[in-house]
């Protein structure tokens, strides 16, 4: 009798779920695959799909081209990575405090502390962009005080540099790291922190063991939400970093453009999917971690 009340909940819950399951498959899976099976084809000489099928594409991602290895491309994939991961890290250490911040606030605040930190996305992220080079221009009061401190010399801009995409990466990423993480510290039982400082327990060692626990399924939700997006980031390098700062979305964008490589484009399109999957799989890590320590 139970075995069947569970077959009878499987279907039923199997069929609630078809149109997600269907929705998911046509929106995501469909352009998955056929960019997967376009990676596989070559290139014409004006830029139509060919066969053989080969993985020449994917040699190139690794700097393997058709004159021998060369660093361009491999140098593109780690310099996103590498500014992504540096966002990330810039965005943990301004948004940690201020997540515990607004959650310490009294709460008729709170709404407007976190309409304070969301307000910059009612913008377009092309007219946010625009607006820091205004703001990095040589007049800008940014560029005014480099100079004032002697980082910068009078009438030259900030932008295009390294320093402005990432700038740029970190005010625009900030609010994705805050709100979840906010949503787990707002959560946290500080009785077991409490009961750890009892114990004898230092600053550090309370934070490890009694409070990291508990925010770290919004400490991972914020990160994937920054790393992952901030790795195939092609507008704001573009506007802000030029030709000094080429990014993985940059070089993806120009093969489905001015290029016509398509297969190149999907190989690289390839890549950056591949980072998002290992940043889920970092996830449900913790996920599973956080449940298995039993905590609620």
């Amino acid at each position: 009798m139970r075995q069947h009340a569970e077959k009878r909940n499987a279907r039923r819950a199997l069929l609630l779920s078809a149109p997600a399951l269907l929705w998911i498959a046509i929106l995501f899976l469909s352009p998955l695959v056929l960019m997967l099976g376009i990676s596989l084809f070559s290139t014409g000489e004006f830029g139509e799909l060919e066969t053989p099928l080969t993985l020449f594409s994917y040699q190139r991602v690794l700097g393997f081209g058709t004159f021998g290895w060369e660093p361009t491309y491999p140098t593109i994939v780690f310099r996103s990575l590498g500014f992504a991961a540096l966002t990330m890290a810039l965005c943990l250490i301004l948004g940690l405090p201020l997540a515990f911040f607004i959650a310490r606030l009294p709460s008729r605040y709170k709404t407007f502390a976190l309409t304070l930190v969301v307000i910059p996305l009612w913008t377009n992220l092309l007219v946010r962009t625009y607006a820091w080079q205004i703001l990095l221009s040589p007049e800008g009061w940014i560029a005014n005080f480099a100079v004032a401190l002697g980082l910068a010399q009078h009438g030259e801009p900030l932008y295009p540099g390294a320093l402005a995409v990432l700038l740029g990466l970190v005010c625009d990423y900030l609010p994705f790291l805050v709100l979840p993480l906010y949503a787990s510290v707002e959560k946290i039982d500080w009785q077991l922190a409490e009961a750890a400082r009892d114990l004898g327990a230092s600053g550090w060692d309370l934070f490890r063991h009694a409070v990291l626990p508990q925010i770290s399924p919004g400490l991972a939700a914020g990160i994937i939400l920054v790393f992952a997006p901030a790795t195939g980031q092609f507008v704001i390098p573009d506007l802000l970093g030029g030709a000094k700062t080429v990014f993985l979305g940059n070089v993806i964008q120009q093969q489905f453009g001015s290029s016509r490589d398509w297969p190149f484009g999907s190989a690289l399109a390839g890549v950056a999917m591949l980072v998002v999957l290992v940043a889920l799989w970092f996830h449900a890590r913790i996920a599973r971690r956080k449940g298995a320590m039993g905590w609620h």
